[in-house]
């Protein structure tokens, strides 16, 4: 029934040829896909299938041995299950629709539909997992596979602004109420222009006055999330996962606690990831330097992204 649903609604779009796959098969490999892919003609269907290898007994109703079973040209079916879409479709319907409900598979449906179904090379790899034990199995074999290395890459950013008059600083995309602002062309996000190189760290595809030089006029005063979403989408055009972000605001004012929260909802947006991903903190610089001078705040940002792929050897 599911596969009729399926093959229902592909058809506004209906492919030449169409493969049913059991998903408790998960260690089909692309040779079997593509073999199966090949077999399957305007008219007939492909199976991946084994030789059956075990001596096979019938059993009696008495629970004895009633005879033994030629296992000569018996196969054991194996999926995916290739078919010209639109034969395997009218298949279904007409079996939906004669209330028929005993088949097994869909090379069965097609038997009963009178579409040939040819055999092709399955592989004892492609176990089928019904019972505790296989699950188990299932997991010592992936367990036992060959260690992988997954691309995972961090990045840094560093950044600092000085203060200049004006009435409110804007850290990490929110505006807070203050008796200086921050000088830069941008709106002087410290935080965010931190993260940007971060994030652009991670693929690298250079800094932040790689993509928005300072002196380009269109950048003056721009809203510095700009700068952080378009180093996202580089990362995810890339392939990356975006799986966490660290930033610290270095200054003795104002304060960051109370805007904590607003900043990681904006970062979330900005990101796309969810909030426990992000880390958002603030640390005086103990009154020295030219923050603990109150002339400015740095920040400090991390960035961990995670790459299509392994590390290569």
């Amino acid at each position: 029934a599911s596969v009729r649903l399926g093959l229902l609604a592909l058809r506004d779009q209906a492919p030449e040829k169409v493969l049913v796959h059991d998903a408790v098969r998960p260690f089909v490999d692309a040779g079997l896909i593509d073999r199966t892919i090949e077999a399957i003609g305007e008219r007939h269907g492909a199976l991946p299938a084994l030789p059956v290898a075990d001596t096979l007994k019938r059993e009696s109703a008495t629970g004895m041995i009633d005879e033994t079973v030629s296992r000569a040209g018996l196969h054991a079916a194996q999926t995916p299950q290739g078919f010209p879409f639109w034969p395997l479709l009218a298949a279904h319907e007409k079996a939906h629709h004669l209330g028929k409900t005993e088949f097994t598979d869909d090379a069965a449906i097609a038997e009963w539909a009178q579409i040939p179904v040819k055999i092709v090379p399955g592989s004892p790899d492609n176990v089928k997992l019904t019972w505790a034990r296989d699950i188990a199995l299932a997991d010592e074999r992936l367990s036992n596979a060959q260690q992988r290395f997954p691309d995972i890459r961090t990045g840094n950013g560093y950044d600092v602004h000085a203060f200049e008059p004006g009435d409110h600083v804007t850290l990490c995309g929110v505006a807070i109420p203050y008796e200086r602002k921050l000088s830069g062309h941008s709106d002087a996000d410290v935080g965010l222009h931190a993260l940007t190189d971060a994030l652009l760290a991670t693929c690298g595809a250079g800094d932040i006055g790689t993509h928005f030089p300072p002196s380009d006029p269109q950048w003056k005063g721009a809203a510095s999330r700009i700068f952080v979403e378009h180093a996202a989408k580089l990362v995810r055009e890339r392939g990356g996962r975006i799986a966490n972000t660290d930033i610290t605001l270095i200054c003795e004012a104002p304060r960051v606690g109370p805007h904590r929260v607003a900043m990681t909802e904006a970062l979330s947006t900005m990101l796309g990831i969810a909030p426990e991903r992000i880390s958002i903190k603030a640390t005086t610089n103990e009154k020295l330097g030219f923050v603990g001078r109150g002339e400015g705040i740095a920040a400090i940002a991390t960035a961990s992204v995670v790459y299509p792929g392994e590390v290569p050897a």
